[in-house]
Protein backbone atom coordinates (compact mmCIF):
# COMPACT_ATOMS: atom_id res chain seq x y z
CA UNK A 1 0.00 0.00 0.00
CA UNK A 2 1.85 3.07 -1.24
CA UNK A 3 -0.12 6.24 -0.59
CA UNK A 4 1.07 9.62 0.54
CA UNK A 5 -0.24 11.30 3.68
CA UNK A 6 0.31 14.74 2.14
CA UNK A 7 -2.40 15.97 -0.18
CA UNK A 8 -3.10 19.46 -1.61
CA UNK A 9 -6.70 18.56 -2.48
CA UNK A 10 -9.55 20.34 -0.74
CA UNK A 11 -11.17 18.32 2.06
CA UNK A 12 -14.78 17.15 1.74
CA UNK A 13 -16.42 18.81 4.74
CA UNK A 14 -18.76 16.54 6.68
CA UNK A 15 -20.33 16.88 10.12
CA UNK A 16 -21.73 13.61 11.38
CA UNK A 17 -22.05 10.50 9.22
CA UNK A 18 -23.72 10.85 5.82
CA UNK A 19 -26.41 8.42 4.67
CA UNK A 20 -24.99 6.59 1.69
CA UNK A 21 -27.17 5.79 -1.36
CA UNK A 22 -25.12 3.55 -3.66
CA UNK A 23 -26.08 0.90 -6.18
CA UNK A 24 -25.18 -2.73 -6.83
CA UNK A 25 -23.10 -1.67 -9.85
CA UNK A 26 -21.06 0.69 -7.68
CA UNK A 27 -20.47 -2.03 -5.08
CA UNK A 28 -19.40 -4.44 -7.82
CA UNK A 29 -16.68 -2.04 -8.87
CA UNK A 30 -15.56 -0.58 -5.55
CA UNK A 31 -15.32 -4.02 -3.91
CA UNK A 32 -14.30 -5.93 -7.07
CA UNK A 33 -17.17 -8.40 -6.67
CA UNK A 34 -17.86 -11.32 -8.98
CA UNK A 35 -20.32 -14.21 -9.21
CA UNK A 36 -18.07 -16.64 -7.35
CA UNK A 37 -17.55 -14.29 -4.40
CA UNK A 38 -21.20 -13.26 -4.16
CA UNK A 39 -22.40 -16.88 -4.29
CA UNK A 40 -20.32 -18.15 -1.36
CA UNK A 41 -23.01 -17.54 1.24
CA UNK A 42 -24.68 -14.83 3.30
CA UNK A 43 -23.55 -11.26 2.54
CA UNK A 44 -23.75 -8.45 5.09
CA UNK A 45 -23.65 -4.77 4.12
CA UNK A 46 -22.55 -2.76 7.18
CA UNK A 47 -23.40 0.92 7.68
CA UNK A 48 -25.42 0.43 4.51
CA UNK A 49 -27.60 3.52 4.77
CA UNK A 50 -30.03 3.80 1.86
CA UNK A 51 -27.85 1.91 -0.61
CA UNK A 52 -29.72 -0.44 -2.93
CA UNK A 53 -27.00 -3.10 -2.97
CA UNK A 54 -28.89 -5.48 -0.69
CA UNK A 55 -32.19 -5.05 -2.54
CA UNK A 56 -30.53 -5.59 -5.93
CA UNK A 57 -28.43 -8.52 -4.68
CA UNK A 58 -31.56 -10.23 -3.35
CA UNK A 59 -33.35 -9.66 -6.65
CA UNK A 60 -30.44 -11.45 -8.36
CA UNK A 61 -30.80 -14.46 -6.06
CA UNK A 62 -27.98 -13.74 -3.60
CA UNK A 63 -28.49 -14.06 0.16
CA UNK A 64 -27.90 -10.55 1.49
CA UNK A 65 -28.89 -8.33 4.39
CA UNK A 66 -27.92 -4.90 5.70
CA UNK A 67 -27.35 -3.24 9.06
CA UNK A 68 -27.38 0.44 9.98
CA UNK A 69 -28.45 2.50 13.03
CA UNK A 70 -30.82 4.48 10.84
CA UNK A 71 -32.98 1.41 10.35
CA UNK A 72 -34.56 2.26 13.70
CA UNK A 73 -36.34 5.06 11.80
CA UNK A 74 -39.60 4.77 9.89
CA UNK A 75 -39.74 4.38 6.13
CA UNK A 76 -40.80 8.00 5.70
CA UNK A 77 -38.01 9.27 7.96
CA UNK A 78 -35.42 7.23 6.06
CA UNK A 79 -36.70 8.49 2.74
CA UNK A 80 -36.64 12.12 3.89
CA UNK A 81 -33.10 11.71 5.25
CA UNK A 82 -31.97 10.12 2.01
CA UNK A 83 -33.41 12.88 -0.15
CA UNK A 84 -31.87 15.56 2.04
CA UNK A 85 -28.45 13.90 2.03
CA UNK A 86 -28.46 13.59 -1.76
CA UNK A 87 -29.19 17.31 -2.12
CA UNK A 88 -26.55 18.29 0.44
CA UNK A 89 -23.84 15.97 -0.91
CA UNK A 90 -24.48 17.01 -4.52
CA UNK A 91 -24.07 20.68 -3.56
CA UNK A 92 -20.76 19.86 -1.87
CA UNK A 93 -19.52 17.82 -4.82
CA UNK A 94 -20.42 20.63 -7.21
CA UNK A 95 -17.85 22.85 -5.50
CA UNK A 96 -15.16 20.15 -5.64
CA UNK A 97 -16.04 18.29 -8.82
CA UNK A 98 -12.75 19.15 -10.53
CA UNK A 99 -11.03 16.87 -7.98
CA UNK A 100 -13.01 13.75 -8.86
CA UNK A 101 -12.83 11.18 -11.65
CA UNK A 102 -16.24 11.15 -13.39
CA UNK A 103 -15.46 8.40 -15.90
CA UNK A 104 -17.84 5.92 -14.23
CA UNK A 105 -20.71 8.29 -13.46
CA UNK A 106 -20.44 10.59 -16.47
CA UNK A 107 -21.16 13.86 -14.69
CA UNK A 108 -22.56 15.25 -11.47
CA UNK A 109 -26.17 15.25 -12.70
CA UNK A 110 -26.03 11.57 -13.63
CA UNK A 111 -24.34 10.88 -10.30
CA UNK A 112 -27.29 12.47 -8.49
CA UNK A 113 -29.82 10.55 -10.59
CA UNK A 114 -28.10 7.30 -9.65
CA UNK A 115 -28.30 8.19 -5.96
CA UNK A 116 -32.02 8.89 -6.29
CA UNK A 117 -32.62 5.56 -8.05
CA UNK A 118 -30.72 3.71 -5.32
CA UNK A 119 -32.78 5.43 -2.64
CA UNK A 120 -36.07 4.51 -4.35
CA UNK A 121 -35.00 0.87 -4.76
CA UNK A 122 -33.86 0.67 -1.14
CA UNK A 123 -37.07 2.19 0.23
CA UNK A 124 -39.26 -0.21 -1.74
CA UNK A 125 -37.34 -3.20 -0.35
CA UNK A 126 -37.18 -1.78 3.18
CA UNK A 127 -40.96 -1.46 3.11
CA UNK A 128 -41.50 -4.99 1.75
CA UNK A 129 -42.85 -7.96 3.68
CA UNK A 130 -39.29 -9.19 4.40
CA UNK A 131 -37.90 -5.77 5.23
CA UNK A 132 -37.65 -6.31 9.00
CA UNK A 133 -35.61 -9.49 8.52
CA UNK A 134 -33.32 -8.05 5.85
CA UNK A 135 -32.64 -4.58 7.32
CA UNK A 136 -31.43 -4.69 10.91
CA UNK A 137 -30.88 -1.84 13.32
CA UNK A 138 -27.31 -1.93 14.62
CA UNK A 139 -24.38 0.36 15.32
CA UNK A 140 -20.66 -0.34 15.09
CA UNK A 141 -18.47 -1.39 16.79
CA UNK A 142 -20.89 -3.97 18.27
CA UNK A 143 -23.59 -5.37 15.99
CA UNK A 144 -26.46 -7.53 17.31
CA UNK A 145 -25.98 -10.25 14.72
CA UNK A 146 -25.10 -13.93 14.68
CA UNK A 147 -21.41 -14.76 15.10
CA UNK A 148 -19.51 -16.74 12.46
CA UNK A 149 -22.37 -16.53 9.94
CA UNK A 150 -21.36 -14.34 6.99
CA UNK A 151 -19.20 -15.36 4.06
CA UNK A 152 -18.74 -11.77 2.88
CA UNK A 153 -19.01 -8.52 4.84
CA UNK A 154 -18.86 -5.17 3.05
CA UNK A 155 -18.50 -1.71 4.53
CA UNK A 156 -18.55 1.26 2.18
CA UNK A 157 -17.66 4.88 2.95
CA UNK A 158 -17.63 4.69 6.73
CA UNK A 159 -14.58 3.09 8.37
CA UNK A 160 -11.37 5.09 7.73
CA UNK A 161 -13.29 7.84 5.93
CA UNK A 162 -14.44 9.35 9.25
CA UNK A 163 -11.03 9.14 10.90
CA UNK A 164 -11.45 12.59 12.44
CA UNK A 165 -14.68 11.58 14.18
CA UNK A 166 -13.85 8.05 15.35
CA UNK A 167 -10.63 7.13 17.14
CA UNK A 168 -8.33 4.19 16.54
CA UNK A 169 -9.94 2.06 19.25
CA UNK A 170 -13.31 2.41 17.54
CA UNK A 171 -11.84 1.28 14.21
CA UNK A 172 -9.99 -1.65 15.80
CA UNK A 173 -13.05 -2.84 17.73
CA UNK A 174 -15.29 -2.40 14.68
CA UNK A 175 -13.13 -4.50 12.35
CA UNK A 176 -12.48 -7.15 15.00
CA UNK A 177 -16.23 -7.26 15.62
CA UNK A 178 -16.88 -7.77 11.92
CA UNK A 179 -14.26 -10.53 11.93
CA UNK A 180 -16.28 -12.26 14.64
CA UNK A 181 -19.35 -12.18 12.38
CA UNK A 182 -17.42 -13.85 9.54
CA UNK A 183 -17.59 -17.57 9.09
CA UNK A 184 -14.17 -19.32 9.00
CA UNK A 185 -12.62 -18.59 5.62
CA UNK A 186 -14.98 -15.64 5.12
CA UNK A 187 -13.80 -12.13 4.41
CA UNK A 188 -14.42 -8.45 5.00
CA UNK A 189 -13.91 -5.82 2.31
CA UNK A 190 -13.58 -2.16 3.32
CA UNK A 191 -13.56 0.83 0.96
CA UNK A 192 -12.13 3.44 0.76
CA UNK A 193 -8.94 3.30 2.81
CA UNK A 194 -8.74 7.11 2.68
CA UNK A 195 -10.00 9.79 5.06
CA UNK A 196 -12.17 12.74 4.02
CA UNK A 197 -8.94 14.71 3.67
CA UNK A 198 -8.09 12.28 0.82
CA UNK A 199 -5.03 10.82 2.52
CA UNK A 200 -4.36 7.25 3.62
CA UNK A 201 -5.83 6.23 6.97
CA UNK A 202 -2.94 7.12 9.32
CA UNK A 203 -3.41 4.20 11.75
CA UNK A 204 -3.51 1.49 9.10
CA UNK A 205 -0.24 -0.23 10.02
CA UNK A 206 -1.33 -0.44 13.66
CA UNK A 207 -4.68 -1.89 12.63
CA UNK A 208 -3.08 -4.47 10.36
CA UNK A 209 -0.80 -5.56 13.22
CA UNK A 210 -3.79 -6.01 15.53
CA UNK A 211 -5.67 -7.97 12.87
CA UNK A 212 -2.70 -10.24 12.28
CA UNK A 213 -2.44 -10.75 16.04
CA UNK A 214 -6.08 -11.89 15.95
CA UNK A 215 -5.19 -14.47 13.29
CA UNK A 216 -6.60 -12.66 10.26
CA UNK A 217 -4.91 -12.30 6.89
CA UNK A 218 -5.00 -8.92 5.15
CA UNK A 219 -4.33 -7.61 1.67
CA UNK A 220 -4.89 -4.48 -0.39
CA UNK A 221 -6.76 -5.28 -3.58
CA UNK A 222 -7.46 -3.05 -6.58
CA UNK A 223 -10.76 -1.22 -6.48
CA UNK A 224 -12.34 -0.64 -9.88
CA UNK A 225 -14.51 2.38 -9.12
CA UNK A 226 -12.72 5.53 -10.30
CA UNK A 227 -14.02 8.55 -8.41
CA UNK A 228 -12.27 9.46 -5.15
CA UNK A 229 -9.03 11.41 -5.75
CA UNK A 230 -6.07 9.03 -5.66
CA UNK A 231 -8.06 6.09 -4.30
CA UNK A 232 -7.54 2.77 -6.04
CA UNK A 233 -7.47 0.13 -3.31
CA UNK A 234 -9.72 -1.70 -0.87
CA UNK A 235 -8.75 -3.57 2.29
CA UNK A 236 -9.47 -7.30 2.40
CA UNK A 237 -9.52 -9.04 5.80
CA UNK A 238 -9.82 -12.84 5.70
CA UNK A 239 -10.81 -14.90 8.73
CA UNK A 240 -8.64 -17.91 9.30
CA UNK A 241 -10.29 -21.16 8.24
CA UNK A 242 -10.60 -23.88 10.85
Amino acid sequence: MKMSNTNPLQRYEQVGVAMTCRSFAEYERMFDLDEELLSRGPILDVAAGASSFTAEARSKGYEAMAVDPQYALTRDELYANGREEIEVSTAKLAKLQHQYDWSFYGNIDLHKQGRLRSLETFIADFNSVNGEKVYRNGRLPHLPLEESRYALILCSHFLFLYHHQFNYEFHRDAVLGLLGLCRPGGEIRLYPVFTLSWVAYPCMERLLADLHQAGAETAFLPSKLPFIPGSGELLQVVKQAI
